[in-house]
């Protein structure tokens, strides 16, 4: 038996309660979630294309085969997310001002992808594909970047990150002077700024 596939367009949700709920088989073109809970809940190959999600709850939400083209999520809660178990055929993103502390992104391709402002402490990025991503103001505290693709990302203004340039590819990758520090922890210097001096 073929699962009929149930296809939304054009539509607005908002305040829906789909926490803990399962949702599958569901295909979303150029939606708007607007403060929905997803919590808890299990979305098993749901496609969303071209979708917004403002105000959204996603914490521990599970993905299941679930597929993201030109998702933009805004001031959302994405707590402990595995993105590993989406759709890799439609995985794009961008993100301003979300949680997304303990998300794993391990392996996963997210070349371009903008995080703005953002929380992403704890979160996982090992063997993931970051070039040309920009990390604007954005909070890495024990974040773990290990056998990433980080060329030409920009950390320019992104604070708190631990990179080991020996095992991770930097190149041309952007830093400002003022957190050069997150390249040298494992060295253990003590790196002043202008002016520290006395």
């Amino acid at each position: 038996m073929i699962n009929k596939i149930e296809i939304r367009e054009d539509k607005t949700f908002e305040n829906v309660d789909f926490a803990g709920k399962t949702l599958t088989d569901r295909e979303f073109y150029n939606c708007v979630f607007k403060k929905c809970d997803f919590s808890k809940s299990l979305l098993q190959s749901v496609e969303f294309e071209d979708c917004q999600f403002l105000n959204c709850n996603l914490t521990m939400a599970k993905l299941n085969n679930s597929g993201f083209r030109n998702a933009q999520f805004t001031d959302c809660k994405m707590l402990g997310v595995d993105f590993t178990v989406c759709n890799k055929m439609m995985f794009s993103f961008s993100f301003d001002k979300c949680f997304l502390d303990y998300s794993i992104f391990y392996a996963a391709k997210l070349k371009k992808t903008v995080f703005k402002s953002c929380s992403i402490k704890e979160a996982d990025f090992s063997e993931a594909v970051l070039t040309s991503s920009k990390f604007s103001d954005c909070d890495l505290f024990n974040t773990l970047f290990s056998g990433t693709v980080l060329e030409k990302v920009d950390f320019r203004t992104a604070r708190n990150f631990s990179i080991d340039p020996e095992f991770n590819k930097v190149k041309k990758a952007k830093f400002s002077a003022f957190n050069l520090e997150g390249l040298l922890l494992k060295y253990q210097l003590d790196i002043e700024q202008a002016g520290d001096t006395e």
